[in-house]
């Protein structure tokens, strides 16, 4: 049965809502219009977007919520996710002014809480459209552009943003990790979940399959900083072979010759963290798009898992208090820091410090049904531009650190806080 909105689902609101208020903070109100990452939206349509979601998704559904600014309503609507080239092209003046966009959030938001503080939270049994379910949604659409943002500030030039009092930088992780593998048997292991189990999840969640697994062997820890480098200084990035025909056109259009968060100072390569920075901490999971990860894979006669694959390694492994996610860091760790929450086969690190990729395309579950209130938003993605994604990064917040959460991403998408570990078998 779907849990009823609860004290604790209108507390974990308000959290959301103070996450995604400091990550705004954090830049000088003067760059706001910016773009840091030239596929997504200019800063200042987020403000106004995660409030008008709430708004779209409540509305006769919850409650009748009169639009404030119809017009705004649908300028704040979508994000984007361009795959075909088709880059935004629109330029600050094109939006509304601050004030306008805030005093529209601030709206939107009050008039959400005065409704929600009448609705009667009476339990209900339905999985779809019922207050608990509805709550959850926003919360955790919320969270997720909590990290997706944190990225998007992470590109931001030093000077545009604002470190707060407790941000540090832990680079003391100048160590390298010795890369080892571990070997997993075959057996049979689970993806997704019934609606039986009345739990909370998206709708690329649902339709449980059993797929058996044939024995493989997949490292221990998640790809280091210090692993990628041999392939950098091996010049994997200039080999053709290593790459697939899309995956190379790109890295030759884009002058793609390193990571995105790497670069060469006089002294060596650095890591360019969200406020410093940094010697490369060769301890840390290096980050990359799924193409550069594949051609990594090649290089070292391995490939990256399939979905169940990971999942398969990471049977016994549950979230723990010191995994590195629900923004307990704005960095890595290195990826040998938690030991105490292995999986049974001895697989580290599986859950935070970093989205792991997979070979699989994001497709549906059988028996995947989409949510009826927000249709697109695992079904317009199963277009077989996407892979699946795994795990978390330390910018996830804890509620998706659930073993049936399936992230994705475009194959030549270099900014996400994902790595990978490889595969073999």
């Amino acid at each position: 049965m779907q849990l009823p909105i609860t004290p604790t689902l209108a507390a974990r609101l308000a959290d959301a809502r103070a996450a995604s208020d400091a990550l705004f903070a954090l830049v000088k109100p003067e760059f706001l219009y910016e773009r840091p990452i030239r596929e997504r939206h200019r800063i200042v349509f987020y403000i106004g977007h995660l409030e008008a979601f709430d708004r779209n998704l409540f509305d006769q559904r919850l409650f009748d919520l009169p639009s404030a600014d119809a017009k705004l309503d649908q300028l704040f609507a979508f994000g984007i996710d361009p795959v075909d080239g088709a880059l935004p092209t629109d330029v600050p003046s094109d939006w509304p002014s601050l004030d306008a966009v805030r005093d529209y959030a601030r709206d939107a938001r009050t008039r959400i809480d005065a409704r929600l503080a009448g609705l009667d939270l009476a339990p209900v049994a339905s999985m779809h459209d019922t207050p608990g379910q509805l709550l959850n949604v926003a919360i955790e659409h919320r969270l997720m552009h909590v990290e997706t943002l944190s990225y998007m500030l992470h590109q931001l030039p030093f000077e545009q943003k604002q470190a707060p009092g407790a941000a540090r930088t832990l680079a003391d992780h100048l160590y390298a990790v010795t890369p080892e593998m571990v070997s997993v048997p075959a057996g049979r292991t689970e993806l997704g979940m019934t609606l039986e189990r009345g739990l909370f999840g998206w709708d690329n969640e649902f339709g449980e399959e059993q797929v058996d697994v044939p024995a493989f062997e997949i490292d221990r820890y998640m790809v280091t900083n210090d692993a990628f480098l041999d392939f950098v200084n091996d010049g994997g990035y200039r080999r053709r072979d290593l790459w697939t025909e899309a995956d190379w056109a790109w890295r030759e259009a884009e002058g793609i010759e390193h990571p995105v968060f790497w670069h060469r100072g006089a002294q060596g390569w650095r890591l360019r963290t969200m406020f410093d920075d940094i010697p490369l901490p060769l301890a840390w999971p290096v980050y990359v798009s799924h193409a550069e990860a594949s051609a990594f894979a090649r290089w070292r006669g391995a490939r990256l898992p399939t979905e169940a694959e990971w999942q398969r390694a990471a049977h016994g492994a549950l979230p723990g208090e010191t995994d590195n996610f629900d923004f307990r860091n704005w960095d890595p760790v290195a990826v040998d820091s938690t030991p105490d929450s292995a999986s049974t086969w001895g697989v580290e690190g599986l859950y935070g410090n970093g989205w792991e990729w997979t070979s699989t395309v994001f497709a549906p579950l059988r028996g995947f049904t989409p949510f009826p209130f927000y249709e697109g938003y695992s079904a317009n993605f199963f277009d077989g531009q996407h892979y699946a994604m795994k795990g978390g990064s330390a910018r996830t917040a804890g509620c998706m650190q659930r073993p049936t959460f399936r992230n994705w991403f475009q194959p030549r998408y270099q900014y996400v806080y994902a790595g990978f570990r490889c595969a073999k078998g």
